[in-house]
């Protein structure tokens, strides 16, 4: 999100509101006080998201809304009305949220909904259903939800979409389709991808609760029936999309390292194995690594132990960044680095281990005290893997005491 604009009469709680969002969120917001002011700011900027008063001096029967609407820009409405039908009619609009202005916590619930739409838009969703309408009216709500939609009308063109976009986080599927149902859908995708992986919600019309249960059974996370309200289905799907970051964020400490994001030991054993099996059966070429910084304990003795964990951190970013993304790059412990290269012939992997080598040598870490350091590498390397992976992983630390021993700085292979 890259700009906000508060349309709001009472100065105090909107420039209230416009710091917290530009605080906490770090947004550009705008402010205007009534309509008039508000036409002139959307005039000279394009707005992500609007939020408006529906009673303004110029604007006091939410006319605001209307033109805000016709000019086609999301919109969160903040009002003291809390009359339920006048809210209920109000969100029939094609507005994101109806807030009433009662206050701290409206505001904070205004940030946090903000916060969520910003996220959003790193979330792609696949709409299955063969109903054109049902699938327009549930694409325009994804989308004023800052989500990017793809839509299809059967079970077979979305397993063919989760296979091509593995970045898709989300499903929705209705239950009654043509060649491939709801039911039949969410089994098929649950075949190679998880709930750590995908969410699934099923929405459908079907008043049978065995239907329901035997979604969530089969993997759904979630059943919307229809009818539907906005409200509903926005925080159906919101919490879906919550809930799914919240298992990535678990994983990924789970599996990286603390101190330099890299992966950890655990997670290059539990994913290098996987891939061991499938290369060795195959037949498919690759290379194993070990890798460890010269004289290291000096550093520390010299610099202090802060300026060892930056040596560390600079060797983990030259690590990631010139290896391919399907290589796998991990620290086991301390100073000392593992990298799986993926596919690669022996020639390839000791010209990249060489790069590896001669760009950490020609690296400067910065000490707390702006001191400049230098230090190398040894590397162990193995491009003929033993019968299994510890093995393997063995015979390139015994390449890399054997690097030490001669003289370090170099790559030693088998």
């Amino acid at each position: 999100m890259k700009r906000i604009l508060v349309i709001e009469d009472n100065q105090t709680l909107a420039k209230l509101i416009a710091k917290k969002i530009n605080s906490e969120l770090n947004i550009e917001v705008d402010v205007a006080y009534q309509l008039s002011e508000a036409k002139l700011f959307l005039k000279k900027y394009k707005y992500c998201l609007v939020l408006a008063d529906l009673n303004l001096p110029d604007a006091p029967n939410g006319e605001v809304v209307e033109y805000l609407l016709k000019k086609e820009n999301r919109v969160i409405v903040l009002s003291e009305n809390i009359d339920k039908n006048f809210r209920e009619n109000m969100m029939k609009k094609n507005i994101i949220d109806y807030v009433t202005k009662g206050g701290v916590d409206d505001i904070n619930y205004v940030l946090a909904t903000i916060g969520r739409l910003q996220k959003n838009q790193e979330h792609k969703v696949l709409v299955v259903d063969d109903s054109i309408i049902m699938c327009k009216q549930i694409k325009a709500m994804l989308e004023n939800l800052f989500f990017s939609v793809i839509t299809v009308a059967h079970g077979e063109e979305a397993l063919a979409m989760v296979a091509t976009h593995p970045d898709i986080s989300l499903v929705l599927t209705d239950y009654n389709m043509p060649v491939m149902d709801g039911l039949e859908l969410t089994r098929e995708i649950r075949k190679s991808k998880s709930k750590n992986d995908l969410s699934i919600i099923a929405v459908s019309s079907n008043e049978n609760d065995a239907i329901t249960a035997m979604f969530l059974k089969n993997g759904a996370n979630d059943y919307i029936k229809k009818p539907f309200s906005k409200e509903e289905f926005s925080c159906r799907v919101n919490n879906s999309i919550e809930a799914l970051e919240n298992i990535n964020i678990i994983t990924n400490h789970a599996s990286r390292d603390f101190l330099t994001g890299v992966y950890n030991r655990r997670h290059f054993y539990k994913n290098a194995q996987e891939y061991f099996s499938r290369a060795v059966h195959e037949g498919e070429r690759f290379a194993i690594a070990m890798i460890d910084i010269d004289h290291f304990k000096k550093i520390n003795d010299t610099y202090t132990q802060e300026a060892g964990d930056k040596a560390i951190v600079d060797l983990a970013n030259i690590l990631r960044a010139n290896t391919g993304e399907h290589d796998l790059v991990a620290r086991f412990n301390g100073e000392e680095f593992c990298i799986l290269l993926k596919n690669i012939s022996s020639e390839d992997a000791m010209t990249i281990l060489q790069k590896l080598r001669t760009k950490t040598q020609s690296n400067i870490t910065e000490s707390n005290k702006g001191e400049q350091i230098k230090f190398t590498i040894s590397i162990g390397l193995i491009t003929n893997n033993e019968d299994t992976l510890d093995e393997t992983v063995n015979q390139a630390d015994l390449m890399l005491h054997n690097a030490k021993q001669n003289g370090r700085n170099q790559v030693a292979t088998n």
